[in-house]
């Protein structure tokens, strides 16, 4: 245990000297490679009326949303009504889906609890 311990000091300390010395040259690199999304002068006011325009646009995507969703619930009302014509790939991609959801909720669950697991061991 002691020997597994050393090896990941000794390269948790690699990686640490390698960001030390390439983690400047990467910084420079990355903001040269995006100085199109970079606002001048950056000030609060800046970061505000930019937040101001996210916000405002995601309320404007708001429509087209609600649209798709409604197409998407329509063709899930066909598929409801056709479900005798269903095919078997179709039923079990169905399944995996919704069991996907269910696990996703359960690892929120557990999440939100912080990480803890309750309920009746014996």
């Amino acid at each position: 245990m002691a020997s597994k311990l050393r090896q990941l000091q000794s390269k948790a300390c690699q990686a640490s000297q390698f960001v030390t010395k390439h983690g400047n040259t990467y910084y420079k690199q990355l903001l040269e490679q995006n100085k199109q999304y970079i606002q001048e002068p950056p000030t609060v006011e800046k970061c505000n009326e930019l937040s101001k325009q996210l916000f405002h646009t995601q309320l404007a995507s708001i429509p087209g949303r609600s649209e798709s969703f409604w197409k998407e619930l329509d063709y899930v009302k066909q598929l409801w009504k056709n479900r005798h014509e269903m095919k078997v790939e179709d039923a079990g991609i169905a399944a995996l889906f919704g069991l996907e959801c269910f696990a996703w909720f359960c690892a929120g669950e557990i999440v939100g609890r912080g990480f803890t697991f309750t309920g009746y061991y014996p």
